[in-house]
């Protein structure tokens, strides 16, 4: 398997990776899209003729939204749903409500360093839970509607900060271990890209493929528990930058048929077999091992239904 390098690189926007893309009869899906990189995206994939879905945890927030993205791009076609990915139950309702086939979908949503243990509405720890469990418990409700589309792709937001840790399988919850904020980020992005890659292994012949993606440093609200931004200057990127990678894995045709890869800077990362240190770059071996990929998502879907045994028995 060949890495895919593309005439695209660290400055490219979205505007550059979407030049002659028509998305035209083609449906949506972007959580958090209310703000930061995941408006960018929705209002990128809008501005080429998609209809998009913007998927918000405020209604007030997600409706605002919708109407923005529609004003500025002309583009009529523009909604938005609620969705809590903290809560599975939210989850459920959304995947159960959607109808019609859907073509892209960008798992956008998260959080990051939440400074003190937290648990989802389920008691999971609340960075698995927001970053990387709801949305697998989202694509997975989605299955139906993305083999639908034909040639369905899902972006998996992912981070650098993978890079600081694979999934403890022992203790996801952090019921042992003492919490670190960081630590829990980097193994919910780690679990992100694992996403993609299974996805891709059990989906591929409905015609779906899944890659995950570390869209770079922008200052956004996600950083809100860390004093800012970090990263150095030179490495920092505009919204139009940092949306762009995302962009080209849900829209380029570059990326046709394309599947269980990781991209940053618009291009396949190169993998890394030992730590890069701060701010490095590249995808952890781990990461996309097909073994831990499995194991996460029946570890996952043994999750998700727990809480829908939960419901039958309740009701």
């Amino acid at each position: 398997m060949s890495k895919l390098v593309t005439p695209f690189g660290f400055e490219s926007t979205t505007s550059d990776v979407l030049r002659g893309v028509d998305l035209s009869g083609k449906t949506a899906l972007v959580t958090g899209a209310n703000s930061g990189i995941g408006h960018e995206t929705a209002r990128a994939l809008a501005s080429v003729g998609a209809a998009v879905v913007v998927a918000a945890r405020g209604d007030r927030a997600g409706s605002d939204a919708a109407a923005q993205i529609a004003v500025s791009t002309g583009n009529p076609h523009v909604s938005h749903i609620l969705l809590d990915l903290a809560d599975l139950e939210s989850v459920a309702c959304a995947a159960a409500g959607w109808s019609g086939p859907l073509h892209i979908l960008v798992n956008n949503a998260g959080i990051m360093a939440v400074p003190e243990l937290t648990r989802s509405a389920q008691g999971h720890e609340l960075q698995f839970a927001t970053n990387y469990l709801g949305h697998f418990a989202l694509t997975a409700g989605l299955r139906t509607a993305l083999a639908a589309a034909g040639r369905a792709r899902i972006v998996s937001l992912s981070s650098s900060a993978h890079l600081h840790s694979p999934v403890v399988f022992g203790d996801l919850d952090f019921r042992f271990r003492p919490y670190d904020p960081l630590q829990a980020y980097a193994e919910s992005k780690t679990a992100a890209v694992m996403l993609a890659v299974e996805a891709t292994r059990r989906w591929s012949a409905d015609g779906i493929c899944a890659n995950a993606v570390n869209p770079g440093a922008i200052a956004t609200g996600l950083q809100k528990y860390t004093g800012g931004l970090k990263t150095p200057a030179e490495r920092r990127k505009s919204l139009e930058q940092g949306a762009a990678t995302p962009v080209f894995l849900a829209a380029s045709p570059l990326a046709e048929g394309i599947g269980g890869r990781y991209f940053e800077d618009v291009n396949e990362a190169d993998t890394r077999t030992e730590s890069p240190g701060m701010f490095g770059t590249g995808v952890a071996d781990y990461a996309l091992e097909p073994r831990y990929a499995e194991l996460l998502w029946e570890v996952s879907a043994e999750m998700v239904a727990a809480v829908k045994h939960s419901r039958a028995n309740v009701t």
